[in-house]
């Protein structure tokens, strides 16, 4: 079996694979900065609560955007499985050809996105949005060409920045607005937040139609967790929350022999 961790900004995304198969999903905020310790024990006992004991992992596949978390969690691998995490960092193969000014410096999340999303929807041109923490585009083509993206605040971001930063402004539910023009505070911030975000994106991906993929037919991916939010919205053809873990498997079959068991 393989066990895959995704260090994001806010949660820690694990998954547990085996064969080609998703057995186990689960999440643990980031937030906190755990010890190794804490980690590895938190790591097992998830597993053995999910009735998978932890001596079937066999193999450790992970990317992070949290650089300060890496030690921590990659320690707890070794001392709790004995076993030393592939990383996605620069130099891994990915399949992809990147064509950004600096390679290095793309997030693993987007990378490995851009992975899945070219294994599930192959020869097709893609765009993946993932609303998280940040919210992402990028941009690939039928020939597995990393042409580029943006990043803008996510919507928790920009509610936190808002209550933050003001005097006044409060904490809100981040949801669909019931109302365009809020008649308070807090209708108008949540109009705000979903009406900036699904403006963004609607742009982002009239542009790129436009400008990058000259009429040809493309996907539009959703994936993160503030990606449901806009399902009424019709602005991604397919919903896949599980992109990135099914590109880390993939990322990891590409740089080692071992068979996932």
């Amino acid at each position: 079996m393989l066990l895959v961790l995704d260090i994001g900004n806010t949660q820690i995304f694990g998954a547990v694979f085996a064969d080609d198969k998703i057995i186990l999903r689960f999440r643990k905020s980031s937030r906190d900065q755990a010890s190794s310790d804490e980690y590895g024990l938190f790591l097992k006992a998830t597993l053995r609560e999910n009735g998978i004991e932890p001596q079937k992992i066999k193999n450790i596949m992970m990317s992070s955007v949290v650089p300060d978390l890496n030690h921590s969690v990659a320690s707890a691998c070794i001392k709790y499985f004995n076993l030393r995490p592939l990383i996605l960092e620069p130099g891994i193969k990915t399949g992809l050809k990147i064509l950004v000014h600096n390679p290095g410096e793309l997030g693993a999340d987007r990378v490995a996105n851009a992975v899945g999303a070219s294994l599930r929807y192959p020869n097709k041109n893609l765009i993946i949005f993932d609303l998280g923490t940040a919210s992402t585009g990028c941009v690939i083509n039928k020939n597995k060409e990393y042409l580029g993206g943006l990043i803008t605040p996510g919507m928790r971001l920009m509610m936190e920045v808002l209550e933050q930063k003001t005097a006044k402004l409060p904490t809100v539910e981040i949801r669909v607005p019931t109302v365009m023009v809020g008649k308070n505070t807090v209708e108008q911030i949540q109009a705000g937040l979903y009406y900036s975000t699904l403006g963004m994106v609607r742009e982002f991906i009239k542009k790129v139609a436009s400008e990058e993929f000259k009429g040809q037919d493309f996907i539009v991916l959703g994936t993160g967790g503030f990606a449901r939010v806009f399902e009424g919205a019709k602005l991604f053809d397919v919903f896949e929350p599980d992109l990135i873990l099914y590109g880390l498997r993939h990322i990891f079959e590409l740089n080692e022999t071992k068979k996932i068991l």
